[in-house]
């Protein structure tokens, strides 16, 4: 393996291990099987290269926002269909936290690979300032923006956990709805706004996830009184 794709690795994937260790806190009491977990983590990962060329077609039917709603749509159906397809459709979501840790956990992989190949162009050009700013601002930004959007649908699929088939499926539908309409935000006003934009798109992404941690404190009430 060559030092730059090593350096790039790292840059990607420490960062969302480090917030994947936070959330995994949130489920102490009955943590799910670490083979799951890397396989939707690694699943993840791999829906990036998926990512990547659907929207490099789509690039030749789209132009401006709707471009961007649709770049949105491919990431975040992608991300819930490998989430669904590791472990959402098993018998190791057996509880209404579970939908939201396998979901930060594939958003998270999502976002490490995409966070490398990011890194890998400033690193072959040797520009090292703006490999740490641009590994920097994935951190704060664009790991955060998956981890939210992803951790809607958890938190929906969690709500609906204990209702019938078709309240669960109108759930998961919100749930995808809402997590499109943040990150089209995201890309619209990243992409198209200026500083001050960037600062406030942050900064509502960082309370997005308060909001988010919020809820799954609550939903994970029910087990914490028997841990």
């Amino acid at each position: 393996m060559s030092p730059v794709l090593f350096v790039a690795m790292l840059g990607g994937v420490v960062p969302a291990l480090l917030w994947l260790t936070f959330w995994l806190m949130e489920d102490r009491c009955e943590p799910e099987p670490k083979r799951y977990l890397l396989l939707t983590f690694v699943a993840g990962g791999v829906t990036v290269f998926i990512a990547l060329w659907s929207e490099q077609k789509a690039m030749l039917y789209f132009t401006g926002t709707s471009l961007l709603f649709v770049w949105a749509v491919i990431e975040e159906l992608l991300k819930f269909g490998a989430a669904y397809l590791v472990a959402l459709r098993l018998k190791v979501f057996d509880e209404p936290l579970d939908a939201v840790i396998y979901m930060v956990t594939v958003a998270l992989g999502f976002s490490a690979f995409e966070n490398m190949l990011f890194l890998l162009t400033p690193l072959q050009n040797g520009d090292i300032i703006r490999t740490i700013i641009t590994g920097d601002l994935r951190f704060i930004g664009a790991t955060l923006l998956h981890t939210l959007s992803s951790a809607t649908i958890g938190v929906a699929l969690a709500l609906a956990f204990y209702k019938n088939a078709a309240t669960k499926r109108l759930y998961a539908l919100c749930g995808v709805i809402l997590a499109i309409f943040l990150h089209t935000m995201f890309n619209f006003f990243i992409l198209g706004g200026g500083g001050g934009a960037t600062f406030w798109v942050f900064l509502c992404i960082w309370f997005g996830i308060i909001v988010m941690l919020f809820l799954t404190e609550q939903i994970k009430q029910p087990a914490r009184d028997f841990c």
